[in-house]
């Protein structure tokens, strides 16, 4: 069975929207080749040996299997082993994409697939102001749009640098506004009121179990202006921040502890504190609950104010092992 995809991929980066994506065209790059092909979603810490060898030997109806290795520096030494003796003859019925943030934990996967010769694709962390203009554009363009300059830049100081926000603006943007070009009149419109409130506050409040302020902060920033779908998406970036941070090696501290997150040292403080009251049980509740609103903000409901009032209150009630 042919594919554009490669047999093995290591997808190298901690920008995490376009990691993402670069799965995400692995993966359907192999799906539009095969479309039975059945996806295993993996995480680095939890795969055991064998386990690798067992999803991609041959199935017994032909069908292809997608294998997806997510923070793969959490690896065993067993498994890399494997993983690295795989690479070398991949198997022609399955295509693995292993997910690497980089940095030295976990470098010999790294080394060991360059070598076997896996497809590397690299994504840099965007940190300059100019690099998130850039990808605004290229966001609207992909989106059969384009945007000036000043207009670009009025939307990232209106939604920040957290590159999903952005994302998620120009989509709603492209989406709901009319003519070819964005315009910043367009940006200012459905941005107003960002700096006093913005889904981060949120989202903030939400996990901090903070009811009335969050469904206050909420309202407020409904009535502003602010997109349902960036809401949603900050309030997935609170849930999915506890997570990374609750996952994250006991023996790391400080900026050693922020690199391997890949998030600010203030940012990894804070989230620290906001875990407090937070079990797995209830972050598995979280993030299902965040789940639901984005498909029901992006069409799936009818109501997308009590759909986002609903989560924040699954969200508190989540906290405490509630």
């Amino acid at each position: 069975m042919a594919t554009d995809a490669a047999p093995v991929t290591l997808v190298i980066g901690d920008e995490e929207l376009l990691a993402d994506r670069a799965i995400g065209a692995v993966a359907a790059a192999a799906r539009a080749a095969d479309p039975p092909a059945q996806v295993h979603d993996l995480t680095g810490g939890k795969v055991e040996a064998g386990e690798l060898t067992r999803l991609t030997s041959p199935s017994l109806f032909g069908d292809r299997s997608v294998i997806v290795v997510r923070a793969a520096q959490d690896l065993t030494k067993d498994v890399i082993a494997e993983a690295v003796q795989y690479a070398k003859a991949p198997s022609p019925d399955a295509v693995v994409v292993f997910a690497h943030p980089g940095g030295v934990k976990g470098k010999a996967l790294v080394d060991g697939l360059k070598k076997a010769g896996a497809a590397v694709v690299t994504v840099t962390k965007l940190t300059k102001p100019g690099e998130r203009l850039d990808f605004i554009k290229t966001e609207m363009r992909a989106a059969g749009r384009t945007i000036g300059a000043d207009a670009a830049q009025a939307l990232l100081d209106a939604v920040g640098s957290d590159l999903r926000e952005l994302a998620a603006a120009c989509s709603q943007l492209a989406f709901d506004t009319p003519g070819k070009a964005v315009s910043e009149a367009a940006v200012a419109r459905y941005h107003r009121g960002r700096a006093e409130v913005t889904g981060f506050t949120v989202a903030d409040k939400a996990v901090e179990g903070r009811l009335g302020e969050a469904l206050e902060q909420l309202r407020w920033a409904l009535s502003t202006g602010v997109a349902p779908v960036l809401i949603v998406s900050a309030l997935a970036g609170g849930v999915r921040s506890l997570a990374k941070v609750g996952d994250a090696p006991r023996n790391l501290r400080g900026p050693q502890l922020a690199a391997h997150l890949g998030m600010p040292p203030w940012k990894v403080d804070r989230v620290r504190r906001q875990l407090n009251g937070w079990g797995p049980v209830g972050l598995a509740k979280a993030i299902q609950a965040v789940a639901t609103a984005d498909e029901q903000v992006k069409g799936g409901g009818t109501d997308p104010a009590y759909a986002l009032e609903r989560t924040v209150q699954l969200i508190v009630a989540s906290r405490d092992g509630h």
